[in-house]
Formats: structure tokens, C-alpha cells, sequence
């Protein structure tokens, strides 16, 4: 029993090992996830940013912010710059602070409302969803959508780019980037292919020199 023990431990300790040399995919593979939805959401908004600041401003049919034209240049550029440094790996766990910031307010004073679901779910995907009422809103009007389009439009077409759905709009997308974003807050770049990791290491190498 004792010698069965002793070699599941071997293994497993000889497992963890090998996986400890993998342990800069993780951070890589969420900065490679986030970096492009950041990079295009901070490019759109700069595109767009006069239409960015009035609904950021509007307390009726917007978010009703103050200063809505800083608040749009601040979103802009925290996106749009915080997606190249987590593109490249540079100062990862600096930019994950403001980026934070901003997923955050989005997902307080623009989804928060509508509950947790993006989409309509009717078996959910989480059990904390506050917003019931909606999903079963958007199941009626969905399916009446696609009655009128069955009956009035050519439904086969229109369908052969994907089924009809209607947005919910809940917090599910802000609060998962939220996450990936405190995981690497917590582990920051990655070694290997990161230029924080390339960085650092230069210092080190530079004042062990120097010593």
C-alpha cells in the first residue's frame, strides 16, 4: 500500500512539475482572447465618439453620465491602449486595473438592469440570474418574430446565417472579462512572450551586473 502511495506521489509530482513549465499559456491565451475585443471596442468608440459621448450622457435613452465626452475619451483610450499592451504583454498588470475600472461601470450602469444572461437563455447557464422576467419577455417576442417572419419573409434565407435570437443584454460578457482581467492582475503577463518578461529579466540581468 505504502510503495502504491509512494509512486502516485512520483507521478504526480513529476506531473506538477511539467506543468509548471507551462505556465505562461494561461496568460497568454487570455491576453490573446481580450486584447482584440478591447482593441476594436477602443477604435469603434473613438470612430464613433460624439455618438459614444451622447449616450453616455443621455439620462433617457442613455447611461446618464457626467462629463459624457470625457468619460467617452477615457473609455476610448483605456480600451484601445489597454488592448495593445495586453497584446504585447507590456506593464499587463498595470493596464488590468483600468480596464477593471471600466468593465465594471459597464456592467453597473449598462447590462446590469437586465439581469446576468447576454442572451435569452431558457435553461440557464448560471443559477444567479435576477432578471427571469425578461428571459421569459424575450422568449414570447422571439417567438412571435419568427412567425411573422415565416409568415411575410423568407424564413429558410434569413435563417441560413444562424437561428433568430433576441439580446438580453445581462452582464455575462463584462463580468467574464472582469475575471479573465483579475487573473492576470494576479499572474500578470506570462513568461517567454511577454515584454514584461523580457523586461524584468534585462533589469535583473543589468543589476546583477552592476553588483
Amino acid at each position: 500500500m505504502d510503495g502504491a502511495v509512494n509512486g502516485f506521489n512520483r507521478l504526480y509530482g513529476n506531473f506538477l512539475h511539467f506543468v509548471r513549465r507551462l505556465d505562461w499559456l494561461g496568460p497568454l491565451a487570455l491576453r490573446l482572447f481580450l486584447a482584440p475585443i478591447f482593441i476594436l471596442a477602443g477604435l469603434n468608440k473613438v470612430a464613433n465618439i460624439d455618438d459614444v459621448a451622447a449616450w453616455f450622457g443621455n439620462p433617457d435613452w442613455g447611461l446618464g453620465l457626467p462629463a459624457p465626452m470625457l468619460m467617452a475619451w477615457l473609455a476610448a483610450l483605456t480600451e484601445l491602449l489597454g488592448g495593445v499592451a495586453l497584446l504585447v504583454g507590456l506593464a499587463v498588470r498595470l493596464v488590468a486595473v483600468p480596464l477593471l475600472v471600466v468593465m465594471a461601470v459597464a456592467a453597473v450602469t449598462a447590462h446590469w438592469q437586465y439581469g446576468w444572461h447576454a442572451l435569452p437563455e431558457t435553461t440557464l447557464t448560471m443559477p444567479w440570474e435576477w432578471r427571469k422576467d425578461l428571459i421569459e419577455e424575450a422568449v414570447v417576442r422571439k417567438a412571435k418574430a419568427v412567425e411573422l417572419l415565416q409568415e411575410y419573409g423568407n424564413y429558410d434565407w434569413l435563417t441560413q446565417a444562424g437561428n433568430f435570437t433576441i439580446l438580453k443584454n445581462g452582464i455575462e460578457f463584462a463580468a467574464t472579462y472582469f475575471i479573465m482581467l483579475l487573473a492576470l492582475l494576479g499572474s500578470g503577463g506570462g513568461r517567454f512572450v511577454s515584454l514584461d518578461y523580457w523586461l524584468c529579466r534585462r533589469m535583473s540581468n543589468g543589476g546583477s551586473a552592476a553588483t
